[in-house]
């Protein structure tokens, strides 16, 4: 099985980009904002714990981050959930985690980027504001937001450059998408 980890700036278009992979694929989706709203709304005692921290708008541990992603993984491949693999959605967010993800749960076969230039980004979060009223979908808090994922992917890009897969996230939702599954189809076949 394959892990694929897809990364991009806020409004590149993973979200749309990953339901058409696990729509072709069968690829199991694991997001870790997913993965952390599922554990407290399970109401353990690791879930109550991580209430109290993102309420408190603090950062969950990477740890705990990982051991729910492998958990996750690991259900999945006893269960047979996908024969195909993983695809790891807006993670890493840094270098770091990067590194500690192999070394603590299985070694990133793929690193799919979603590259979109900063002004698109923008613009698209802006349009998403009009319609879904985010409060994180300002026009100072998307500027912030794209500086902080440029400054830490770059990172993440240069570290893994023999695993990425620069997909130019410019063009139509199916122009993008035909250049995903030329890189999955390489890797998956």
């Amino acid at each position: 099985m394959k892990t694929i980890w897809v990364i991009g700036g806020p409004g590149c278009g993973k979200g749309t980009q990953c339901d058409r992979m696990i729509e072709k694929y069968g690829l199991l989706h694991l997001s870790s904002g997913d993965l952390l709203r599922a554990e407290v709304a399970s109401g353990s005692e690791r879930g109550t714990s991580l209430q109290e921290l993102m309420s408190k708008g603090l950062f969950v541990p990477t740890d705990i981050v990982l051991e729910l992603i492998k958990e996750k993984m690991d259900n999945a491949r006893e269960e047979g959930v996908t024969k195909t693999g993983f695809l790891i959605d807006g993670y890493p967010r840094e270098k770091e985690q990067g590194i500690l993800f192999e070394e603590k749960v299985c070694p990133v076969d793929l690193i799919l980027f979603f590259d979109v230039a900063n002004e698109t980004l923008k613009k698209r979060l802006l349009g998403r504001a009009a319609v879904s009223q985010r409060a994180d979908d300002n026009e100072e808090t998307i500027k912030k937001r794209i500086e902080i994922f440029n400054s830490k992917n770059n990172e993440i890009v240069e570290h893994y450059k023999d695993k990425v897969v620069r997909i130019n996230a410019e063009g139509t939702v199916d122009e993008i998408f035909t250049k995903v599954t030329k890189a999955l189809d390489t890797l998956l076949a």
